[in-house]
């Protein structure tokens, strides 16, 4: 989805919902909404460099950002590493939309010069076993929350892309998914599962969805991501799940259970849209396909006299 849902009320600048800001500020949301539209950047991207720049902004008011200068630029990074303990991620996100901010809007990309990104922790996904998968269908009652979940993990779908989805993208004749404008703007194909197709009939029958495949309350919009992702965390609850999961860690399982089933890392990349195949391998750290066959050496030490180890 471009830059999008822009209007003007009372002559302040309204996007998606934000409240208006200071004169002071305003004309620098409406830059960087026009600067990111021409891009074709995501509403999310903009959403996201929106909320980095008004803390940086909020952070040394009464000062316009364009008055700073590179000390300063330092001074508030240092502030969200000491201060704020964010992650190297978040402060990452951050530093991209200062950047552009800076870069593209005033023309002035020094001011992030020679300022290092922090070193990003490497932490592998937590993966639900078949079993523990399988609990969290079975806890729902609701035949619409149930099919939505079963759909993201069958498809390895992020829970942006299923609550996106049309009617149309489901072809029942080729068995595929058509996942649309995709993180990086990018378009894919994925599978689909005999067992959810027989789902999403039933769900067509009892429902009949319009635009959207899934819509919410309102009639015509989309179901919410929030929404989905409190329906995972009930679920999961109700299904004694105590590990640190989202509705994320279903696309995780599918990736990882395919891995275990012995399905190409190559194909595996593709259904998740992954750019580079090093992405798609960190799967491979948490398989059991290969892991799961070597023997730990204190099954010798601790074996039971009399029973020949193998």
């Amino acid at each position: 989805m471009a830059v999008g849902g822009r209007e003007k009320v009372n002559g302040a600048l309204q996007i998606g919902g934000a409240r208006s800001y200071s004169k002071k500020t305003r004309g620098l949301f409406d830059a960087l909404y026009d600067e990111l539209k021409l891009r074709n950047y995501s509403y999310k991207t903009f959403k996201s460099y929106r909320s980095h720049i008004k803390d940086f902004a909020e952070y040394f008011a009464p000062k316009h950002p364009r008055e700073l200068e590179v000390g300063d630029v330092r001074k508030y990074l240092i502030h969200l590493v000491q201060d704020k303990r964010m992650s190297a991620g978040t402060i990452g996100q951050a530093m991209s939309a200062l950047k552009f901010m800076y870069a593209e809007l005033y023309k002035r990309p020094f001011m992030l010069e020679g300022i290092p990104r922090p070193f990003k922790e490497y932490k592998l996904p937590v993966v639900l076993s078949l079993e523990e998968v399988k609990a969290v269908f079975d806890s729902l009652t609701n035949f619409k929350h149930k099919i939505m979940l079963m759909l993201v993990y069958s498809a390895g779908l992020r829970v942006g892309e299923m609550v996106r989805l049309r009617p149309s993208d489901v072809d029942s004749d080729r068995m595929m998914i058509h996942i649309r404008g995709a993180k990086g703007r990018k378009d894919r194909y994925t599978i689909l599962s005999e067992v959810v197709l027989a789902g999403l009939r039933d769900y067509w029958r009892a429902y009949r969805p319009e635009k959207w495949l899934f819509e919410g309350q309102e009639k015509g919009k989309p179901y919410s991501v929030r929404s989905a992702e409190r329906v995972f965390e009930g679920a999961a609850r109700k299904a004694g799940i105590s590990k640190d999961v989202s509705i994320h860690s279903l696309r995780h399982a599918f990736a990882t259970h395919l891995l275990e089933q012995g399905t190409d890392i190559k194909f595996i990349q593709k259904l998740l849209g992954h750019s580079r195949v090093s992405t798609t391998e960190i799967y491979t750290h948490v398989s059991r396909k290969d892991v799961g066959l070597i023997r730990s050496p204190i099954e010798s030490i601790m074996q039971p006299k009399g029973k020949k180890t193998t």
